[in-house]
């Protein structure tokens, strides 16, 4: 698949997601076979009134590319100045966030809000294309009822606005992330653009992935939740699409993983910031596998990168110990 003039080495895309995809957790999912990894929502205000906070979001390295670097904003020309910004930065690809429905960033008519606004839409859509060269995709919901008629309507503004794909996410702004993703909705704008067109919603597992090629005719697949603690779910898919075999993932093979997750957080953030957060995050690679309430309990208070290891090692150590069989395809 090519976005633009990036090709990807797999279907599969990692969403975009506030307080997680940021550089450690892309890198794990890198490493599991995905295709193209996004950041973290970075405010365009934020990244040209130059805060400190905003500017480390753009941090990348070589391994994790293709990357792509999704903005929001409601202003065409601080929208376009972001952009170059994050070009300048490096990133492969710009991505604008039109499906973000949480009230704080509605109210700034950002997000979702621009899906009932299609002329600024436009306007942000082509002051940021004039002002950058990468590939620029956009990201959308089925929009404010279940109609679909403005993810449409969105969808066809944005290719002859110069966008090179559309990211569909088949909920309505009042859903948020309950109830089940509109299938059909992604398939109506598939069928209505010529630009690729990537998949959103309900990806739990590499047959939920195939589904949704088959029954939308989706270039792409974005898996967003069900990736945290589950980044093997990318090398599923890509075994799945070529009839491989798939290989377990064993205790060996989830310890490694959950490591490198800690050793890049605190490396990124530094031990003060990622400990922190390692407390909740640890237990999402662990859910469902025995004892895991009691390995949650362990790491809730960590403050240091050895004391993670040390639980890890200590929770895995005693699942082998007890020949606990943890295998899962991936």
């Amino acid at each position: 698949m090519k976005i633009g003039s990036i090709t990807l080495s797999s279907p599969t895309v990692l969403a975009p997601l506030a307080g997680i995809t940021n550089l450690p957790f892309r890198l794990i999912a890198k490493e599991n076979g995905c295709g193209l990894v996004c950041s973290e929502m970075i405010s365009s205000n934020g990244l040209v009134y130059h805060s400190g906070k905003t500017h480390t979001m753009l941090e990348s390295v070589a391994e994790e590319r293709p990357l792509s670097v999704q903005i929001f904003g409601s202003d065409p020309f601080m929208m376009a100045e972001a952009a170059a910004m994050v070009e300048a930065s490096g990133a492969d690809i710009l991505d604008i966030n039109f499906g973000c429905s949480v009230k704080k960033v509605l109210r700034t008519g950002s997000g979702a809000a621009l899906m009932r606004d299609v002329f600024k839409a436009e306007a942000i859509l082509r002051a940021v294309r004039s002002a950058i060269r990468i590939p620029l995709t956009i990201k959308i919901r089925t929009g404010w009822d279940k109609s679909g008629k403005q993810a449409l309507d969105i969808a066809r503004m944005a290719e002859g606005s110069g966008v090179d794909a559309i990211a569909v996410h088949p909920r309505t702004v009042q859903q948020m992330f309950q109830g089940n993703a509109d299938w059909t909705v992604i398939a109506a704008v598939k069928q209505s653009v010529s630009i690729p067109v990537i998949g959103n919603g309900d990806i739990a597992s590499p047959e939920a992935a195939l589904d949704m090629f088959a029954q939308t005719g989706c270039d792409a697949v974005m898996v967003g939740r069900y990736a945290m603690g589950n980044p093997w779910i990318f090398s599923q898919i890509d075994a799945r699409l070529s009839s491989r075999q798939i290989p377990l993932v064993n205790i060996a093979r989830r310890r490694e993983i959950m490591i490198r997750y800690v050793k890049a957080s605190v490396c990124h953030l530094g031990e003060k910031l990622a400990c922190p957060m390692m407390r909740s995050r640890l237990g999402w690679f662990v859910r469902g596998l025995p004892e895991s309430s009691r390995f949650r309990e362990a790491v809730k208070y960590i403050s240091s990168e050895k004391e993670a290891v040390e639980r890890i090692e200590s929770y895995m150590d005693r699942l082998i110990l007890h020949d606990v069989a943890v295998t899962t395809e991936a």
